[in-house]
């Protein structure tokens, strides 16, 4: 009976699924090459300036402008963040600025003296304030004047135009409040001046209670470190994995992590990870080197790999697919001493998005990844493993890419029908293709509902799309 009702949870996920977007008010860049050809709805976005987005953000603060980043070092290389700082401050915006006590912060130097800002503990015991986080009118009246920046990019040149990063804006006025409270700890008041006497970082925080929002339909969930006991909502994560699992991560130091993904492959969930060489010297690497094998890399390349993600089950969306992501390593410090955010994602197309960006940097760092079945882009009509058909972008007023892969060396025949079951266009007709990935290209005559049938080596795959004007 159970496999009944996941099929009929599967078949409503898969209606749903055509229409299924990120959202207005959650975006995602990544600052190095991603790939679309595994986008099952929305593309995710590579860009070579950030820093000039960030900027675009700040510019639009009417009220308010908290910051709380681990280290900024002025440059020309990228946008300059002080001078619309500097900007917000002239235009009447309260400005707000926490910065790590014990790193450089040689940008602050370019901001105006009359921004009051505060550097975290250096006393043996505490960690760092590690945040990345900017908070953009909060508390306005119309909440979509609220917006939250996080993710894993310091403000540096290294940071925008060389190491791995992703970045995440929010706009939502409920969790900006709740990052502006956590701010607020740390600032020791709710006002436009510190109170460095009153000011609480890292164990001497507590947990504010916060933890649950929905933006744009989405759950989101949202941690602080060290108060919240994040690592333990992070291996719920982790355990809430049922198809597949990808991870990236900078400092991968904590054992107890790498036991619950290798936990979730030894059930039969495909893992595949990437982390940085620096934690190489660390547990984890030897349980990735030999339970992983080749779906693990340690990266030793230009710069260094610095995201800090999990994504669980992109490939099946009757799971409930998610991403978390923030500024919280994979560490006992980040955990125990260190001022952290972390948030939860629930959504399948957030979770494709970061899988276009895990997918493109694996390979790009010689490794391969299988397709898994699952339930987000189309109804297979077989249970094959070894093809998947994706459409993207799906709903489109323009053209569509179809793209699949390919084993093993088959014959390929495409073809689009309308939703009388005429054929509008053969993209294919039984062409031995290689094996690989296969993208083709469509533009629906006119605004409607399509099918895309795919027929490879005697398997059949069916994908419905949308044309919007």
């Amino acid at each position: 009976m159970r496999k009944y009702i996941r099929l009929a949870a599967c078949l409503y996920l898969l209606s749903m699924a055509v229409v299924s977007k990120a959202g207005d008010k959650i975006k995602i860049y990544f600052n190095h090459p991603v790939d679309n050809s595994v986008a099952t709805a929305v593309p995710a976005v590579y860009s070579t300036h950030i820093s000039d987005t960030v900027v675009a953000y700040i510019n639009r603060a009417k009220y308010t402008l908290d910051i709380a980043m681990y280290n900024f070092s002025y440059s020309t290389s990228y946008a300059d963040i002080a001078g619309a700082v500097n900007d917000a401050l002239a235009r009447g915006v309260q400005v707000r600025w926490i910065y790590d006590g014990s790193s450089s912060n040689s940008g602050l130097s370019h901001l105006n003296a009359a921004i009051p800002t505060l550097g975290s503990p250096t006393s043996q015991g505490y960690g760092i304030m590690h945040n990345k986080v900017v908070i953009i009118d909060a508390y306005s009246a119309d909440p979509d004047d609220a917006v939250v920046y996080t993710g894993s990019m310091n403000w540096s040149a290294q940071q925008f135009n060389t190491d791995f990063n992703n970045v995440v804006f929010l706009q939502d006025s409920a969790i900006a409040r709740a990052y502006t409270n956590e701010f607020n700890l740390m600032w020791g008041s709710t006002g436009a001046t510190p109170n460095a006497a009153n000011a609480k970082f890292g164990p001497d925080k507590n947990d504010l209670g916060l933890h649950n929002f929905y933006i744009d339909g989405h759950q989101v969930e949202l941690y602080f470190s060290p108060s919240d006991n994040t690592n333990s909502h992070i291996i719920n994560t982790i355990n809430s994995a049922n198809t597949d699992l990808y991870f990236g991560m900078y400092s991968f130091t904590y054992q107890a992590d790498a036991t619950a993904i290798m936990n979730r492959k030894n059930a039969g969930v495909y893992v595949a990870g990437i982390d940085d060489s620096f934690s190489d010297s660390y547990s984890p690497y030897g349980t990735f080197t030999s339970g992983l094998g080749s779906n693990f890399i340690s990266y030793n390349g230009t710069g260094i790999y610095h995201n800090k993600f999990v994504i669980i089950d992109p490939s099946d969306a009757c799971s409930d697919p998610m991403v978390e992501t923030g500024s919280h390593n994979w560490s006992l410090s980040a955990n125990t001493q260190n001022d952290e955010n972390a948030v939860v994602i629930h959504s399948d197309t957030v979770a494709n998005i970061y899988y276009q960006s895990f997918y493109s940097n694996f390979y790009a760092f010689g490794g391969t990844l299988l397709p898994q079945p699952g339930c987000v882009t189309s109804v297979k009509e077989t249970t094959q493993t070894g093809n998947m058909l994706m459409v993207y972008p799906n709903p489109s007023s323009d053209v569509f890419n179809i793209a699949y892969a390919l084993s093993s060396t088959a014959p390929v025949s495409i073809s689009v029908t309308n939703l009388y079951g005429q054929i509008v266009k053969t993209v294919v007709k039984n062409e031995v293709q290689q094996a690989g990935k296969h993208v083709y290209s469509f533009e629906p005559p006119v605004a409607g509902v399509y099918f895309v049938h795919c027929a490879m080596g005697g398997q059949h795959y069916t994908s419905k799309l949308i044309r919007v004007d």
